[in-house]
C-alpha cells in the first residue's frame, strides 16, 4: 500500500509596516504617472507590481529599501503578517497597470487614466489609512471559498 504524505507549511510572513511604506512609494510613483500621462512610469510600477506578484511583496526593490533604510531605524516590536493577502494586492495592481500600458499603446488615453487611478486610490487607501483593498478582497474570496 503506497502511503501518501502531506507536508503541512506554515505561510511565510512579513514585517506588517513593509507593505504600508511600499504603498506610500508605489501612491508616488502612480500620482506622477497620472499627472505626467507618461506610460513609462506605469510600466516601472507594473514591474515592480510583478516581482511582488509572482515572487512576493518582500522582494520588491521598495521592500529592499524599506529593510535596509527605513526598518533599522523603528523601534519597537514587529508585527507580521501573512504574505498572501498583499501578494494578492500586487497581483490586482499589476493587473491594473497592464490594462494601464495597454490603453495607452491602443491610442485611449481614457483607459490609462482610469486604470492608473484605480490602482492608485488602492495604494492611497494602503498608505495613509492602513487599509489594504487587495488584501480584503483576498480575504472576502478565502471566506466564500471556505462557506
Amino acid at each position: 500500500m503506497t502511503q501518501v504524505q502531506t507536508k503541512k507549511t506554515t505561510p511565510t510572513v512579513i514585517d506588517a509596516r513593509g507593505p504600508r511604506f511600499s504603498a506610500v512609494l508605489t501612491t508616488l510613483v502612480l500620482a506622477t504617472a497620472l499627472i505626467s500621462g507618461q506610460t513609462w512610469i506605469l510600466v516601472a510600477q507594473g514591474i515592480v507590481f510583478a516581482i511582488g506578484a509572482f515572487r512576493g511583496p518582500q522582494f520588491t526593490p521598495y521592500a529592499f529599501i524599506f529593510r535596509t533604510l527605513v526598518k533599522p531605524r523603528i523601534k519597537g516590536a514587529v508585527k507580521t503578517e501573512d504574505v498572501r493577502p498583499p501578494q494578492f494586492a500586487q497581483s490586482v495592481g499589476l493587473i491594473f497597470a497592464v490594462v494601464g500600458v495597454a490603453g495607452s499603446l491602443a491610442g485611449i488615453p481614457a483607459i490609462f487614466t482610469i486604470a492608473t487611478g484605480f490602482a492608485l486610490a488602492a495604494a492611497f487607501l494602503n498608505a495613509a489609512f492602513n487599509f489594504c483593498l487587495g488584501c480584503e478582497i483576498y480575504l472576502l474570496i478565502f471566506r466564500l471559498r471556505k462557506a
